[in-house]
């Protein structure tokens, strides 16, 4: 199992000197590796068939790739002797970061969606630099000691859990300052607990009038923490647009605007781990919609579908459904489950049978049945049905069903019938 740990930096000035100094010269030499593979991909990549008979041809050398490149490092310390002020692995991972945005620019990733065009990075575009490995005990109190870097002091606000090893160090330039993100280990898998073994599961339906809607009817009020800010927002960004580009106040107003935007996505991401949390210390599996977001981001909705994130709040929440099983006392992780949302807002719970309405129609009554249920209960309840496998009844709804089963035997030799009010 693999987790990442970030902590604040406490640096002095000379240590913020130094890491600009090499964000800057590792932004340099991203940039020259990338240029030379464009150099090289500009030069042997033809689109016809056949050449005529006279044509430029370029000098004839290998393509430009990881292993390549990599053994460029040590020249280049010759000829630009500053360069060995950084630390070698550190030079390393700037080629593979380039090797990284070539590959998803020409083959694709692991799915086989290729990235755009990878760009030149301008100032203030390379945030970050990573340390691949770390020394046995990296650690001492709130002091962190990197390769080459020396000792730094770090808000050391939750420790390493037992049993897990550091693996990397990156640090990253933000807003309002830098931190490193810790990339720790743990060699122990959790189990995955089987979906016919739980015994409280949940279906959960995501909406803009409130957050999330359980299928038991309970509701998590949504936020809106972008539309909040937006008046402030505003304010800062006419700051920005309004002075000299180059000039320090800019720097000042673009400063400012950065912590603003940060600190409205830090409370949203903070607002998701909470409500992740809570879904899972109450259920032991939590099904929900398979969303396109990047479609929904392209439509009339599409600022409040991003102010809310989904795609952020179910990715936390799939992460720590896995993850739960190491710092408290269960046996196995618990479930997440994706379900495709076709028509989980048009058919009944109840019945099964679709009962078409309007965006607009917010309580679900069935023609079919009778069943009449609010419109986002009815969507969780079908969610929950389609990860389950067959419908799932509320412990209320079980208890009594069980009390109508046992009256039924009761009368049986009677001739009558039970009535009980579901």
């Amino acid at each position: 199992m693999i987790s990442a740990y970030q902590y604040r930096l406490r640096l002095t000035k000379s240590q913020e000197a130094e890491i600009e100094k090499w964000l800057d010269m590792l932004r340099y030499q991203y940039n020259y590796l990338l240029a030379d593979r464009f150099n090289w991909y500009e030069q042997n990549h033809c689109s016809v068939n056949s050449c005529p008979l006279v044509c430029y041809l370029p000098e004839l050398r290998n393509n430009p790739d990881y292993f390549s490149q990599k053994k460029t490092l040590p020249q280049l310390k010759k000829d630009r002797p500053w360069y060995g002020a950084v630390q070698s692995q550190v030079l390393q991972d700037c080629v593979k970061r380039v090797d990284l945005a070539f590959k998803r620019f020409l083959k694709g990733d692991s799915n086989g969606k290729k990235s755009g065009r990878p760009r030149f990075k301008g100032k203030n575009r390379y945030r970050s630099f990573t340390f691949p490995s770390l020394s046995k005990t990296p650690i001492n109190g709130n002091i962190l000691t990197l390769p080459k870097f020396g000792k730094v002091k770090m808000i050391y606000h939750r420790p390493i859990p037992e049993g897990f090893k550091l693996k990397t160090a990156t640090i990253t330039r933000k807003a309002d300052g830098y931190y490193v993100t810790l990339s720790i280990q743990d060699d122990t898998v959790p189990d995955i607990m089987a979906v016919n073994s739980v015994t409280n599961p949940i279906g959960i339906d995501m909406g803009l009038k409130s957050f999330l809607i359980k299928s038991d009817g309970t509701e998590v009020p949504i936020p809106q923490y972008y539309r909040k800010a937006q008046k402030r927002l505003k304010k800062i960004q006419k700051a920005v647009s309004r002075s000299k580009k180059g000039s320090n106040n800019r720097k000042k107003a673009v400063t400012k605007l950065g912590k603003a935007h940060k600190k409205v996505a830090d409370t949203r991401k903070d607002f998701h781990f909470k409500t992740a949390k809570e879904l899972l210390n109450s259920h032991d599996l939590v099904a929900h919609e398979k969303l396109n977001i990047k479609g929904l981001a392209k439509t009339k909705m599409a600022k409040s579908v991003l102010d809310a994130g989904w795609g952020q709040f179910l990715s936390i929440l799939s992460t720590k459904a896995v993850r739960v099983a190491w710092p408290t006392a269960l046996n196995a992780g618990l479930v997440t489950k994706a379900v495709n949302p076709r028509n989980t807002s048009q058919n009944c719970s109840n019945c099964g049978e679709k009962v078409p309405k309007k965006l607009k129609e917010r309580t679900h009554s069935c023609s079919h049945c009778g069943y009449t249920e609010d419109r986002d209960v009815n969507a969780a309840k079908n969610i929950l049905k389609l990860a389950v496998g067959h419908p799932v009844c509320s412990k209320a709804y079980r208890s009594r069903s069980v009390a109508y089963g046992l009256a039924s035997k009761a009368l049986a030799g009677v001739g009558k019938k039970p009535t009980l009010n579901l």
